[in-house]
């Protein structure tokens, strides 16, 4: 989950695409009982800038299966999200360092992750949750 910016710059190659799978770690997940379905699809572009920066639009599509957080039922939820990253070769509090040479992008990968799922994950649309009354 790299760029290597060093090596594209020497090619004069500032913009691109990139595709991967990606294993993503459990505990991104913030809805509980809620587990990946496969790997998370990350796909986007970036364009390097004159100064070294690298602004990267990143996708992450992948669906997490687990409980109803209102009435327990199983469901089931596809994420599609976009992400945009700024990498600087200098500290900023709004952008992604990088060395110079290669970006990571596995921190902007776990932040699009993180930001793209909903609090609570719900079987249908004006789910009550858990009936008490048992009155079937």
């Amino acid at each position: 989950m790299f760029i290597e910016v060093k090596k594209l710059n020497a090619i004069k190659k500032y913009s691109g695409d990139f595709s991967f799978e990606y294993n993503a770690p459990q505990n991104l997940i913030v809805v509980p009982t809620f587990n990946y379905e496969g790997a998370v699809k990350v796909s986007g572009d970036y364009v390097i800038y004159e100064d070294d920066s690298v602004e990267v639009n990143i996708n992450v599509n992948f669906k997490l299966v687990g409980n109803c957080s209102y009435c327990l039922e199983q469901t089931n939820k596809q994420i599609d999200f976009n992400y945009q990253a700024l990498f600087t070769v200098e500290e900023d509090e709004d952008s992604y360092v990088y060395n110079g040479i290669r970006a990571d992008l596995t921190a902007a990968v776990n932040d699009a992750i993180l930001f793209s799922q909903p609090s609570v994950i719900l079987c249908k649309e004006g789910c009550k949750g858990i009936d008490l009354n048992n009155d079937k």
